[in-house]
């Protein structure tokens, strides 16, 4: 049986390498795809996941309408140098006109699929957090939950302790953090080291050249953009750091991925600290934490063979 997803995305590179991943396997079922504000406008999030459902003729999967600002209320920066203008590097989609769904809708695949879903987040926590607030009791009852975010004993990427997902809206991070069940967290400090390498995209975009898929083709150009930003910020980075990308692979080979059950915060003061995440090894009881898997490490050489038996198919 595939895994059912619902998916929350503020689709930039990484996250369309997740999605076009997860449209080449049969063991993942994605339900439905929330879109957010965060590396793009969530209009920009919108045309990039119709557009990507298009070319993978993943038409019937429903979109809803998630935040376009965080709940601190603080004006929004995208960051068309990481992403790209549109946020797929220097592809620049279509606007096709399919159907969009109010937040309230996701209640209904909830409902259908309560003992076997699992809520993927991989931007901003905003319309997650939206989405407990609105019906706490549905949010509880979901089977499990992955979300990348926070830095834990480790630089972040925003600011010297915060990364961009927590960082940009702490209060949404808190509260997902204290009402969901059977979380996980992917923060930057493993995937900073989730590296696709040069070699790996010139290989997949060798492959491809042959199948002509539309969506194998756009892996190039997008993690050539990526990588270029990433090779003049982070000097001697041997590939493209696939942030988002983790939380699928996680989903599907946990068994790669050493994780800790932690007692963690997000701290929402104004100050140096903002947006920062908090792990507590004292092992002491302190009502401000909850307790989630974090994961720590993982097997990078698992990680890459998995991404080329993956997209060195065709779909």
């Amino acid at each position: 049986m595939p895994k059912k997803v619902l998916l929350f995305t503020d689709l930039g590179i990484d996250d369309a390498f997740a999605l076009i991943y997860a449209f080449f396997r049969k063991d993942v079922q994605i339900l439905g795809i929330v879109a957010d504000y965060g590396n793009v406008s969530r209009t920009n999030a919108i045309r990039n996941i119709n557009y990507i459902k298009y070319i993978t003729g993943q038409e019937r999967i429903p979109v809803f309408l998630g935040a376009s600002v965080p709940l601190t209320g603080i004006s929004v920066q995208f960051f068309p140098e990481v992403h790209g203008e549109a946020g797929l590097g220097p592809i620049i989609p279509p606007d096709i006109p399919y159907p969009i769904f109010a937040i309230n809708d996701i209640y209904q695949i909830i409902d259908e699929n309560i003992d076997d879903l699992t809520i993927i987040n991989l931007g901003r926590l905003s319309s997650l957090a939206t989405t407990f607030i609105l019906n706490l009791e549905k949010m509880k009852k979901v089977k499990e939950y992955i979300c990348m975010g926070g830095a834990f004993f480790y630089p972040g990427n925003v600011t010297a302790v915060a990364e961009a997902n927590f960082y940009s809206d702490p209060y949404a991070a808190n509260l997902v953090l204290l009402h969901a069940r059977n979380l996980t967290i992917i923060p930057l400090n493993i995937t900073q080291n989730a590296l696709v390498t040069p070699e790996m995209v010139q290989t997949i975009d060798r492959f491809h050249q042959n199948t002509q898929d539309p969506a194998g083709l756009m892996i190039k150009p997008m993690l050539d953009y990526y990588y270029n930003f990433y090779s003049k910020s982070n000097p001697g980075i041997t590939g493209s750091p696939m942030h988002d990308f983790m939380t699928i692979w996680f989903l599907l080979y946990p068994e790669f991925v050493n994780v800790s059950r932690v007692p963690i915060k997000v701290i929402p003061d104004r100050g140096e600290g903002f947006g920062q995440s908090i792990a507590d090894f004292r092992f002491t009881t302190n009502p401000e934490y909850s307790t989630h898997s974090v994961a720590f490490s993982f097997n990078y050489e698992a990680f890459k063979k998995s991404i080329m038996d993956t997209l060195l198919t065709k779909r």
